[in-house]
């Protein structure tokens, strides 16, 4: 197995994509209130702030800024992860998520991007405000009603 690195920034803003193992799927949406509880609670417990996301059938975009002097982004994706799939059915196993706990309703890993500027913080803000019209969800991103849109521009 490979040792997989990911960048130690503390305080840093990032922008994610992380995707059900079941693409085509619509589990997010169906189950959007369990995962905006699961966020809350591990905000709770490993704070950071969450500059925008947006909740799509079979994966999200989010872009989170964590506090100064922690960059353990990957620590709180796997409790979100968990947090979400406790409770569900599993999806299909492969011996390897039999081995691991796994649930195999996520992919096991996430993209991540550390933004450097604040032209990329914006651009990746809108990119997950206008991604349910790339997908041709809707026409317009206010009428996609799992996004920050609505905290941030829709008030």
């Amino acid at each position: 197995m490979s040792a997989y690195r990911r960048p130690d920034i503390p305080g840093s803003s990032i922008f994610f994509t992380a995707c059900l193992a079941m693409r085509g799927d619509d589990l997010l949406i169906r189950e959007v209130a369990r995962l905006r509880e699961v966020f809350r609670e591990v905000r709770t417990v490993r704070p950071f702030r969450i500059e925008a996301i947006v909740i799509l059938p079979d994966h999200l975009h989010t872009v989170w800024t964590l506090p100064e002097g922690d960059s353990d982004y990957s620590g709180r994706w796997a409790a979100i992860k968990a947090g979400f799939s406790r409770g569900l059915p599993a999806g299909r196993l492969r011996p390897s998520h039999v081995r691991r706990r796994e649930k195999g309703i996520w992919q096991r890993r996430f993209w991540e991007h550390h933004l450097r500027d604040e032209a990329e913080l914006s651009a990746a803000i809108s990119y997950c405000w206008t991604n349910p019209v790339r997908h041709g969800l809707v026409s317009d991103p206010a009428d996609w009603p799992y996004s920050s849109w609505h905290r941030d521009r829709g008030a």
